[in-house]
């Protein structure tokens, strides 16, 4: 899809009472929304052409995403180690990062037992809400 067509249902929305819309070409689908008092949010889906017939096999690779909008910090310290590293396994509770926001630190726990397969984000990085900080393997 051309990014002037998706500039021009951006224009769209921005300027009429809509507050939603979808647009399908081929196997792309944009959904477009917005919120009163601020701009449109531009989400970019790629639809799959047909289902498989069969399912595919289960896959326990998830991602840990950012409960909050913040800086991500891989340690208690500037001069500690990091809390995780690729390769580790990691037990339900244990603190994986730290996300700071308004100067509040909060210790991020794993929600069930797992392996880091990547970290996803560099050390004092700003992250936003939902972004993925982890790629694990569920154990």
């Amino acid at each position: 899809m051309d990014i002037r067509k998706i500039r021009e249902l951006v224009r769209i929305v921005e300027s009429s009472s809509l507050t939603e819309l979808t647009y399908r070409e081929g196997d792309m689908k944009i959904s477009l929304s917005k919120t009163a008092g601020l701009p449109a949010a531009v989400q970019t889906v790629a639809v799959p052409a047909a289902a498989p017939a069969e399912p595919a096999e289960v896959d326990d690779t998830l991602l840990i995403t950012a409960p909050i909008v913040g800086t991500f910090y891989s340690a208690p310290a500037p001069d500690a180690p990091a809390y995780v590293k690729v390769g580790d396994h990691v037990k339900k509770g244990q603190t994986i990062c730290i996300l700071e926001a308004m100067k509040l630190m909060n210790e991020i726990e794993a929600e069930y037992d797992c392996e880091i397969e990547a970290v996803l984000v560099s050390n004092e990085q700003k992250v936003e809400y939902g972004q993925p900080l982890f790629r694990v393997q569920k154990l």
